[in-house]
């Protein structure tokens, strides 16, 4: 049966509406919270090119971090860098990440590449993420798998899986025989994908010149 892509990205806006209404309230009012924790409002000091953005977190340093990153984005005449750090502990396992400065200019590239919309596919699907999710949270056995998530058969589970496999996000546990993990080279890139969507969700921490742009 051939998939309706109008009909399931409709579906997912109508999904993301629903979730942007139910959580509005509540980010209002942490909004206002996080104004209140601030000694002073950001501030945005116009560079040739890009705004420095001033005093956009309560700690100092991540200030001073957010400064560097738009100075740099100024210097090097580039659309922007990004710098993120993590750590995810369950399970009995953990990652931990860092990276700094990645130009935001090769993160576009992926799109074009045509990568990102590979990788999206490859997970974006309830079943998967849901395989995803029980995993994340620790090793699972195709069994548990099919009880925790609420599969009819380990064959659904199987056919669910196999793309996760195939891009080597999900691995048979080399020390247990039929128990599966997340690579750990990856649990990074699927919290920080989670992260994005937050973002997506709510711009509570986000500051910009969208209007100042507008009106020059």
């Amino acid at each position: 049966m051939e998939r309706n892509y109008d009909k399931e990205i409709d579906d997912l806006r109508e999904q993301m509406d629903r979730l942007q209404n139910m959580v509005s309230p509540q980010l209002d009012e942490l909004r206002d919270m996080m104004m209140e924790l601030l000694p002073h409002k950001p501030s945005a000091e116009k560079l040739e090119r890009v705004y420095a953005m001033h005093g956009m977190h309560p700690d100092g340093h991540l200030s001073e971090l957010m400064e560097e990153l738009c100075y740099k984005t100024e210097e090097k005449e580039r659309s922007g860098f990004v710098t993120y750090l993590g750590v995810y502990n369950s399970g009995g396992r953990q990652s931990n990440w860092i990276r700094n400065s990645v130009p935001a200019d090769e993160l576009l590239s992926l799109i074009e590449s045509g990568l990102a919309s590979k990788v999206l596919a490859c997970i974006g699907n309830s079943n998967r993420l849901a395989i995803l999710l029980e995993i994340l949270r620790g090793p699972k056995t195709v069994a548990s798998l099919v009880e925790n998530c609420g599969f009819g058969s380990t064959g659904q589970v199987y056919h669910h899986m196999k793309p996760l496999l195939a891009a080597d996000i999900v691995a048979e546990d080399e020390q247990q025989k039929g128990v599966y993990v997340i690579r750990p080279h990856k649990v990074q890139g699927i919290i920080m994908l989670l992260a994005g969507i937050s973002d997506m969700v709510d711009e509570t921490y986000t500051q910009g010149t969208w209007e100042a742009e507008e009106g020059e």
